[in-house]
């Protein structure tokens, strides 16, 4: 799957325009495969490395809080199974806003998921995370814990709450992403 581009913020489409043009300066190309993501994806990609008590406590917690649109999310994609993708639950994660962008590497016309294997002395997600430093975004791949080599944000804030409600952002979830949905039950 590529991601679309213009669906992303036009600050941030910016910085990715720049980081993609630097990476390929510097021989490595970096292809982008997932940027705007709906709250159900990000459910799934959530949900994939959890317990089911862990979901139930999470789906309780997000409606006793106002937030049932983010719970309905999580509960209606139903089990996952696989590594640990995300810490984000739905509307928390910067790809439900426009503002984050997950790349992978190409080499030789495959794609390349290790951010250890060096190409020419070079490992491209190292030289991507870097560059994306550089030019002001946060990179995945600096991060301390669950790094993420292929995300890139715009924002340094590891989650939209610092700005907003989580009831502000399960409305605007719910806006954005599916006013038809009944997050009421």
């Amino acid at each position: 799957m590529a991601a679309d581009l213009n669906l992303l913020v036009p600050e941030f489409r910016a910085k990715v325009d720049e980081l993609l043009a630097k990476c390929n300066e510097q021989g490595i190309v970096m292809r982008p495969n997932e940027g705007l993501r709906d709250p159900f994806v990000q459910a799934r990609y959530w949900r994939q490395s959890r317990s089911a008590e862990q979901i139930a406590a999470r789906i309780a917690d997000l409606r006793s809080q106002g937030a049932s649109y983010l719970a309905y999310c999580i509960e209606s994609v139903g089990p996952q199974h696989g590594d640990p993708v995300t810490n984000s639950i739905p509307g928390l994660g910067w790809h439900q806003w426009g503002e984050a962008l997950d790349c992978f590497w190409v080499v030789n016309g495959q794609s390349e998921w290790s951010a250890k294997r060096l190409v020419n002395g070079k490992n491209g997600f190292q030289v991507y995370a870097s560059i994306a430093a550089q030019i002001g975004l946060t990179a995945g791949g600096m991060w301390t814990s669950l790094k993420d080599w292929p995300h890139v944000q715009l924002k340094s804030a590891a989650s939209p709450l610092g700005a907003f409600t989580l009831q502000q952002i399960d409305a605007t979830m719910k806006d954005r992403f599916g006013a038809n949905q009944s997050a009421d039950s």
